[in-house]
């Protein structure tokens, strides 16, 4: 059940909260280049006069590399704090691309090389600031708006980092490009880093564990389902792109995916717009159920107008699922580990992407487009079928549990402000 949100507990007091702006734009600012790495990187090779395939590779290295890094970055966040951890790999991240941008494609091992160290130390700013909010907003109603407002903001992000790479190469060059975005994200992180909670925060006492946050059964099972999240919303950038194709019309392929994020961004204002009761493990199962339902009809590759709605249709749960994933993903963490969890959530999202793209290309080609997205229809519906089949253990947890000094929220349960 849902209640408006009054006046003075919508987005703007999250904004106007000590800090979180800063925070929220900081991190933004320092995931550009991750956000943006795969266009302008495909942009670069391709000034360099390098192939698609190539490109391809590269980017290919990057994400794998990215996905290694994410999860062992955020646990070491979790046991040695942020700063000590954020700077440096942002540093490192910024000088692999440097590298890259400098030296080009004539030494193809030195850019394997240098896209690997910008992709591995990526830093995981994404979790981190999610760890924070609830020592910057304490109320846990609270919490779950940033974590909202988080999810629209990812939206913002993913549509003005592209429009800012392509007004960076039309000034000056893709290799600018590529170095300005990165100088860009070392300032992000700084911005993070040297903010009050973020140098106050400490984990949770945590258990040592070689699987760190991955022994939580829960966890792994919205793992599982967010995979086929992401592997469905890979497959509809490929999907996509063969429309366009079918129609003649190249640049119809920017208008379906502007109109995805459109309706992700919409949908986000509208979830974080009211105050959700119940347990956040149901309302996130029908959240999943929604978002594989609006899936479907974008096989019926209508005309491009009406393709278009279908594409605002199919993002309108997007950054709901996410938002309330994120509260799931908080309550089923093992102490200590809320920024490694957090991490892997990326990571699994992104390993599911890159594989829906990597299954849809094939499927257009032997059986047409309605076929790429039906990959992503099929994919909606297998993340709703694990989070039916995981119920037992992701079934809701208790709201409160005890820390030093009282009781705190689960969801403010993360890790304790340490001055």
């Amino acid at each position: 059940m849902a209640t408006e949100a009054p006046a003075h507990g919508g987005y703007l007091d999250i904004l106007r909260a000590p800090h979180a702006a800063r925070l929220l734009a900081g991190t933004l600012v320092g995931r550009l280049p991750n956000g943006t790495g795969p266009i302008a990187m495909t942009l670069f090779v391709r000034d360099q006069g390098g192939s698609y395939s190539l490109a391809g590779g590269l980017i290919a290295a990057y994400g794998v590399a990215n996905a290694v890094g994410q999860p062992l970055l955020g646990r070491a966040v979790d046991l040695k704090g942020q700063p000590r951890v954020q700077l440096p790999a942002a540093v490192l991240s910024a000088l692999g691309m440097a590298l890259f941008a400098l030296t080009g494609i004539g030494h193809l091992a030195l850019a394997y090389a240098a896209v690997v160290v910008a992709g591995l130390f990526t830093p995981p700013l994404e979790g981190g600031l999610r760890a924070l909010w609830p020592s910057v907003l304490g109320r846990e109603d609270r919490v779950h708006r940033a974590y909202a407002l988080d999810a629209v903001a990812q939206e913002v992000m993913f549509t003005v980092g592209p429009l800012l790479v392509t007004l960076l190469v039309a000034l000056r060059s893709p290799a600018a490009a590529l170095l300005v975005i990165n100088v860009l994200g070392v300032l992000g992180a700084l911005a993070v880093v040297l903010s009050e909670p973020s140098r106050a925060w400490r984990s949770a006492a945590r258990e040592a564990h070689w699987l760190g946050a991955l022994r939580s059964p829960g966890l792994l099972a919205l793992l599982g389902s967010f995979f086929f999240v992401g592997l469905a919303l890979g497959s509809i950038t490929v999907a996509a792109v063969a429309y366009a194709d079918d129609r003649g019309a190249p640049s119809v392929y920017g208008w379906l995916m502007a109109a995805l994020g459109l309706g992700a961004l919409a949908g986000g204002v509208v979830y974080g717009a009211r105050q959700w009761s119940g347990a956040p493990e149901r309302r996130l199962r029908v959240l999943v159920g929604l978002l594989a339902v609006c899936y479907l009809p974008l096989m019926l590759t209508p005309g491009p107008v009406a393709m278009t709605g279908l594409s605002v249709l199919s993002g309108v749960f997007l950054a709901p699922a996410l938002a309330c994933a994120f509260i799931v993903v908080d309550r089923h963490a093992p102490s200590g580990t809320v920024t490694e969890a957090f991490s892997w959530l990326v990571t699994t999202f992104g390993v599911g992407a890159a594989l829906g793209s990597a299954v849809a290309g094939p499927a257009v080609e032997l059986a047409g487009t309605v076929a790429g997205f039906a990959v992503a229809g099929a994919g909606g519906l297998v993340a709703l079928l694990v989070l039916l089949a995981t119920g037992r253990v992701l079934r809701p947890r208790d709201t409160t549990r005890h820390a030093e000094g009282g009781t705190v929220p689960t969801a403010v349960h993360t890790e304790k402000n340490t001055h």
